[in-house]
């Protein structure tokens, strides 16, 4: 898959399924295969939605970087890997499991953001409570992009 592109605010069902929104829809789905596989976030309270093969292409990084006769890889494995299987149905809409959204907080209003090779579904006040801990940008930009040379980005022609 290439890169996902976009920021969607979306309603759950009582059922815990949302529409997966059209203008991400058009972006990740090719073909016939209508699988997904969503996760809790190691970072914070959201979840991770992978089309089901780019879920496979993340299993195959972790085999190949992690050693599994190392107990603390083993258990990064286990929570990465710790994940459930979905399908889109007739209607374009995604089951979020129960546990999951109990997890992350997940009642009615999430918002979907498309984060490059996955999206995070985030309960809506979580997401608009992100930016309250007065995080600088700018100074992490500085601090973590400071080596990064890209001459596309900026150019004027």
């Amino acid at each position: 898959m290439s890169l996902i592109v976009g920021i969607e605010f979306c309603k759950v069902d009582s059922n815990g399924r949302f529409k997966l929104p059209v203008a991400l829809k058009k972006q990740i789905i090719t073909g016939d295969d209508l699988r997904f596989v969503i996760r809790k976030s190691i970072y914070d309270s959201y979840l991770e939605l992978f089309t089901y093969s780019d879920f496979q292409k993340e299993v195959e990084r972790l085999q190949k970087n992690l050693n599994p006769y190392n107990p603390d890889a083993k258990r990064l494995y286990r929570r990465l890997t710790q994940a459930n299987i979905i399908e889109l149905d007739a209607n374009d809409r995604i089951l979020i499991p129960a546990e999951q959204r109990t997890t992350t907080n997940i009642n009615k209003d999430i918002v979907v953001v498309a984060s490059g090779k996955f999206m995070e579904i985030w309960d809506a006040d979580t997401y608009n409570n992100i930016d309250n801990d007065n995080f600088d940008y700018v100074a992490s930009a500085e601090k973590l992009l400071h080596n990064v040379q890209n001459t596309d980005c900026c150019k004027v022609d």
